[in-house]
């Protein structure tokens, strides 16, 4: 679902207007300004998936962040503004094929890497727990107990639980907070599924980082859906093959001079995936035989 069709950030024109209207001279950054025009690119348009490609320094995190501020995003992690993003942000402009979105959000690394320690700080008091529910289960495992009010109906149920299952039982049955059921790269995949809903465009930063291969897979399957039965629109930067492989994306590639659309598979770092395997391609169809 497009919801944003094309963005247009300040032209080199209206930079250098802005730049020789500034009289002090004490600023070592002008940021964001003079990242963009050097790359050739005053506009993006946009499809469901709009993928943003570069090494780093290419300028798509900053492209991200100029959208997401623009269009009013959402965000959880802070991020380097600087004295001058409001006055760029002024001079950028955009427009909405559908305007009816219920959602507008930005995710980032630091947004999952703050929600992975989260969990393990949540697991660490976890485990504090856990020891004395250990403490807990034999207190009650081998000793007896009589009701004496309706208060102590509680006591009695730990009493019982702990008479009729194993220690392990107990323990996952009186921690029902456990979150120590899945790995970074589950948790992180979790954070996505949980953060995108209906009807919203959603910007992502790097969402690769602590997936693996196969969980990106599931990413770009979950993305694919959204847009199918979510109606949802995806703004992406990525150097992930996996994610820049999202059928009927529109894939920029800031690496060009200028930047512009490429097909995916002729990016620089797609190309270097590909020959890495074609060097031991041989290795690899002995493994297909064995199988």
């Amino acid at each position: 679902m497009v919801y944003l069709k094309n963005f247009y950030f300040t032209s080199g024109l209206a930079e250098d207007m802005f730049l020789n209207s500034i009289r002090r001279t004490c600023y070592d950054s002008f940021y964001p300004f003079q990242i963009l025009p050097q790359k050739g690119i005053d506009e993006i348009g946009f499809k469901d998936i709009t993928i943003l490609y570069g090494g780093n320094g290419s300028g798509k995190s900053t492209m991200l962040n100029i959208i997401a501020e623009k269009i009013g995003a959402d965000r959880m992690a802070p991020y380097n503004r600087s004295n001058f993003y409001e006055d760029y942000l002024e001079h950028c402009d955009l427009d909405y094929a559908n305007a009816q979105m219920e959602e507008k959000l930005i995710i980032t690394s630091d947004d999952i890497f703050d929600y992975m320690l989260d969990i393990r700080r949540l697991n660490e008091g976890i485990d504090n727990k856990r020891e004395e529910r250990f403490e807990e289960y034999m207190d009650y495992k081998y000793s007896s107990y009589q009701l004496k009010s309706i208060d102590d109906i509680e006591e009695l149920r730990k009493h019982n639980a702990a008479k009729s299952k194993t220690q392990s039982q107990y323990i996952r049955k009186t921690l029902i907070d456990n979150v120590r059921e899945y790995s970074n790269g589950e948790s992180a995949f979790r954070y996505f599924t949980r953060k995108i809903k209906e009807n919203g465009i959603y910007i992502l930063d790097e969402p690769e980082n602590s997936l693996s291969p196969e969980m990106q897979l599931e990413l770009v399957n979950f993305l694919e859906q959204s847009v199918r039965g979510f109606r949802c629109q995806f703004i992406i930067a990525t150097h992930s093959p996996f994610i820049l492989s999202i059928r009927d994306a529109l894939v920029y590639d800031l690496d060009k001079n200028p930047a512009g659309p490429n097909d995916w598979h002729l990016l620089k770092n797609v190309q270097e995936y590909y020959k890495f395997f074609m060097d031991r391609r041989e290795e690899f169809e002995a493994i297909g035989e064995q199988l």
